[in-house]
């Protein structure tokens, strides 16, 4: 299954760029990065079926386990490709929230947009890793 990470805004050089990149590096699921502007643009059509995560502060705070398991549902499922969505600094449209799949939040704070990236890059790599039954991941 593709795991496609969506951001509105470019990440440009920074330390949190380079956290992308080191986890993307290390997952062995095939990974998608598409930057958007932050407003317009559009992303070329999912592989189907699809999944849509959108990150969200309405969303629900899923240990790293619960995400790792609804991921692996969903591969076991024949899902071809799976959106991970972060929107504009003022969020996604209710419409794009109704439609989703799946409303994800990092806990009840709020993250600068770019570390939300690092952090969305990091637990798709925990969540393949416990998966796979790596040792990467240390539960309790």
């Amino acid at each position: 299954m593709l795991l496609h990470i969506i951001a509105r805004g470019k990440i440009a050089r920074s330390p949190e760029a380079d956290l992308v990149a080191r986890y993307e590096k290390r997952l062995t699921w095939p990974v998608k990065i598409t930057e958007l502007p932050e407003t317009g643009g559009r992303t070329a059509d999912p592989l189907t079926p699809c999944k849509t995560v959108l990150l969200d502060e309405r969303g629900k705070d899923l240990s790293s386990e619960q995400l790792a398991e609804i991921l692996e549902r969903w591969r076991d499922d024949g899902m071809r490709e799976c959106r991970f969505v972060l929107g504009a600094a003022d969020g996604h449209a209710p419409e794009e929230r109704r439609e989703a799949d799946l409303l994800l939040a990092f806990g009840k704070a709020t993250w600068p947009h770019l570390l939300a990236r690092a952090m969305l890059a990091e637990q798709l790599y925990r969540a393949t890793t416990i998966i796979a039954g790596h040792p990467y991941h240390r539960s309790g």
